[in-house]
C-alpha cells in the first residue's frame, strides 16, 4: 500500500514510508497542538525550521511535503499559497 507507480510502463516507484494523508494528519495534529491555526507558514518552515525540529515530518522532502499539504487543501484544513520566495500554506 506504499508503493506508487511513477509511470505508466511501471519501471520506476516511489515507496513512501507513510502515505501522504498521513503526513497531512501529522502536520496538522502539530498546528492544531501548538495553536497555529489561521497561520502561514513557508514549507522550508515546516520541513526544516526549529518549530518543528522535533516533529517526525521535520526534513521531510518537498515533494511530499506538498501532497501531505495537498490533501490537507482537500479536507479544507489548508490552503496552499504562493508567497514572494516561494510557496507557503495557511492553516485553517
Amino acid at each position: 500500500g506504499n508503493l506508487e507507480w511513477l509511470d505508466k510502463n511501471k519501471t520506476s516507484f516511489l515507496i513512501m514510508w507513510r502515505r501522504p494523508e498521513e503526513w497531512g494528519k501529522l502536520i496538522y495534529q502539530w498546528v492544531s497542538k501548538n495553536g497555529f491555526t489561521n497561520s502561514v507558514f513557508t514549507l522550508y518552515e515546516l520541513a526544516s525550521g526549529d518549530d518543528t525540529e522535533n516533529e517526525e515530518f521535520h526534513g521531510l522532502d518537498e515533494t511530499m511535503l506538498l501532497r501531505a499539504l495537498q490533501a490537507l487543501q482537500q479536507e479544507h484544513k489548508a490552503e496552499i499559497i504562493t508567497l514572494d520566495d516561494g510557496r507557503g500554506v495557511k492553516f485553517f
